[in-house]
């Protein structure tokens, strides 16, 4: 019985593993906004990992996830890295944004700065505010 027990156990603690790949470190978070209405099924929800180190250079992009929204906020996601991207002194960064129908309908307005050192409170909670 006791065989049984651990094998089930070992079987769901498998299960909640991350789907990072071999080599690579994962973020896990929420999107949320403050507003009470609900996303229309058209919604799509799109999150980046970003260096933000350079102030007049565009953003580096270490990983984003594009996906349609499946139901309402606070809408997971998983963001993964490979900590040699990782450059000592640079910033990092997390945004969001949700679209429907390719319009914008809210983008975060906040830096929502992560150290990518292991240490960053999970999940992580990103604001959206409306974009109109």
């Amino acid at each position: 019985m006791k065989k049984l027990t651990l094998l089930a156990a070992a079987t769901l603690l498998s299960a909640c593993q991350s789907t990072t790949p071999a080599g690579k470190v994962g973020l896990d978070g929420e999107v949320f906004y403050l507003q009470r209405i609900a996303l229309p099924p058209s919604a799509t929800l799109s999150v980046s990992l970003q260096d933000v180190s350079l102030a007049d250079a565009p953003a580096v992009v270490l990983d984003e996830q594009k996906g349609p929204v499946k139901g309402q906020v606070p809408l997971p996601f998983h963001l993964s890295y490979d900590p040699a991207q990782v450059k000592p002194g640079h910033r990092y960064s997390v945004s969001a944004r949700i679209e429907v129908n390719g319009e914008l309908m809210f983008i975060t307005t906040e830096h929502h700065a992560v150290q990518l050192d292991g240490k960053d409170p999970q999940p992580l909670k990103v604001r959206v505010d409306a974009a109109r």
